[in-house]
């Protein structure tokens, strides 16, 4: 793509050039001064258009490629964020099985304390 838009820049460059030689020609007459003019405005149009061929877009338009650049690693960044998210999420939910799963049971952790332990605690036992 890269070598037909040199062939198409190259093409149009030279014809700028004869027509701006033209131009110059017929401006030189004062009669066809009329005519000589658009024709040079005609050529300086087809040089700009051959530049605008062979410089790639990140020259010509700087700004619209750094906001282009800018949404790309924003987009980037909120799916890092949403990534993160869901790994947190995933991990507390799997540390809470976890924690729940080492804790002894209600009825286990009744089942072994002694009788008398709930009465020292009340303050019954020992009286």
């Amino acid at each position: 793509m890269k070598p037909l838009r040199w062939l198409a820049a190259g093409l149009v460059w030279i014809l700028a050039g004869l027509l701006g030689v033209v131009g110059a020609l017929l401006s030189v007459t004062v009669v066809l001064l009329p005519v000589g003019i658009p024709v040079l405005l005609l050529a300086r149009r087809l040089f700009s258009l051959a530049v605008r061929l062979v410089v790639p877009r990140s020259a010509r338009h700087p700004v619209q490629e750094s906001e282009k650049r800018v949404e790309q690693q924003r987009k980037g960044a909120r799916k890092a964020i949403r990534k993160g998210a869901k790994l947190a999420r995933k991990r507390a939910k799997k540390g809470g099985k976890v924690a729940r799963n080492s804790l002894p049971s209600p009825s286990k952790a009744l089942a072994r304390r002694s009788r008398g332990g709930v009465l020292k605690r009340m303050h019954i036992a020992g009286r």
